[in-house]
């Protein structure tokens, strides 16, 4: 450890890559504003800005800590601690081996992870979710959900010498998830599911026309969370290098050919590509590609990023088939494609591109790192979906988690936040029925 200084270049990259993160949450707050009805659109984007807040306060008292602690030596949560990050000033970053950048760099860039993976969430329940609940929730699940499982998938533990202390479950596992397909995407997607059988259907879900109200926000947050997650991937490599080029490299032209794919869909399916499938296309190819694009060359990203496209084209249709409603298609693209991006890693691994991954199926290594793949997205997903249930269904049936009827049906805006996203004629209260 005494030999390992600090490195200027990389501790600016990381920095960079903070600041990219961040923006990705008014990214998805506007991506997601632009999906729902004009009535619903301030409190859609609030969904995702209170995030901020919260999770940044509680990563500082606890948070970190309770995910990235290694004290207690355990694989299933960090440290439980209240003394926060006063003490890491001149501490460099230990996760599995000692990093050239400050602590507090690594923590600052792993708060914009557990930022933005509860506003992903809000996405399945708009249009009806009380704001209060809904920050009640972010506090619960963020403690209870989130910090264990980045714990799990993220912690390489506290290493001196030849030995390692504090590793997390999976990561010790050999599970290979170098930005978060589990730890944000599966986790996320699995809890929207819960969340959106907790607070049940939109009133005239599949009966009355709940189309995007503003394709050009949606558009904008695409391509903010598009250049955002460029920190989230390459930035996870906590330098400025060789992994980080080839993160880059795999997390563009994977986004790239998952836009194609999704077209490709909706040109054979529906006989024209849209605008909104080219933006959900992106995002779908990004989730897919997150956790494998270090570990995979970038041909092989661009067939994750196009199957990923295909896949999650068709997976929106799941809530129809069975009569769930994820008002913005959480479960399809970041569920989904979120599991493919883990799977993926399986078939298309090579420890050629990365010494520190293993080979995948396609690369002679047999079915071995398939199944520990497998394993940690199920594992992620059956603790997600279950916990979530759980904390959704106390938040439900104490201080309640949906509006009621009359001002789900008038504008939510109005009713939680006493302002309308659209000021087009003297009072805008109730005036939209979009």
């Amino acid at each position: 450890m005494a030999d390992v200084v600090l490195n200027t270049g990389d501790t600016a990259w990381v920095l960079a890559s903070t600041a990219l993160v961040l923006l990705m949450t008014p990214g998805l707050a506007l991506f997601y504003g632009g999906m729902v009805r004009a009535k619903s659109v301030l409190n859609m984007m609030l969904m995702s800005m209170i995030t901020i807040g919260i999770v940044s306060v509680l990563w500082v008292i606890y948070g970190f800590k309770l995910a990235f602690g290694y004290k207690d030596n355990s694989q299933w949560y960090g440290e439980f601690s209240l003394s926060g990050l006063g003490s890491a000033v001149n501490e460099l970053t230990n996760n599995g081996g000692v990093y050239p950048i400050p602590l507090l760099a690594f923590a600052a860039f792993q708060l914009m992870f557990a930022i933005i993976t509860p506003a992903l969430i809000s996405g399945a329940i708009a249009d009806r979710t009380k704001f209060t609940a809904w920050a009640v929730f972010v506090t619960f699940w963020s403690t209870l959900v989130y910090f264990p499982v980045a714990h799990w998938v993220f912690a390489f533990g506290n290493k001196v010498g030849d030995t390692v202390t504090g590793a997390g479950f999976l990561a010790a596992r050999g599970v290979e998830d170098f930005a978060g397909g589990t730890a944000v995407h599966i986790n996320a997607g699995a809890a929207g599911l819960a969340l959106a059988i907790v607070l049940g259907r939109r009133i005239g879900w599949r009966k009355e026309s709940m189309r995007p109200h503003s394709m050009p926000l949606v558009l904008v947050g695409a391509g903010l969370l598009w250049f955002g997650w460029f920190g989230f991937n390459a930035g996870s490599a906590l330098g400025a290098n060789g992994v980080a080029a080839l993160a880059l490299l795999n997390t563009q032209v994977a986004a790239a050919a998952a836009a194609l794919g999704w077209l490709l869909v909706e040109k054979i399916r529906d006989g024209h590509p849209t605008s909104l499938g080219v933006a959900s296309g992106v995002v779908a190819g990004l989730v897919a590609i997150t956790p494998a694009c270090a570990f995979v060359a970038p041909w092989a990203a661009v067939l994750i990023g196009l199957f990923a496209g295909i896949f999650c084209a068709l997976a929106v249709g799941l809530k129809y088939l069975f009569n769930f409603d994820d008002s913005l298609d959480v479960v399809g693209v970041h569920l989904i494609g979120g599991l493919w991006g883990c799977l993926s890693i399986g078939f298309f691994g090579s420890s050629s591109i990365n010494s520190l991954g293993l080979d995948g199926l396609f690369y002679g290594g047999g079915a071995t790192l398939l199944g520990k793949q497998a394993f940690g997205a199920f594992f992620v997903l059956t603790y997600s979906f279950i916990a979530t249930l759980i904390i959704g269904f106390i938040i439900d049936k104490t201080i309640g988690f949906r509006v009621k009827a009359e001002a789900e049906i008038a504008g939510i805006d109005y009713d939680q936040h006493a302002e309308t996203g659209y000021e087009l004629t003297s009072s805008s209260r109730g005036g939209f029925s979009s």
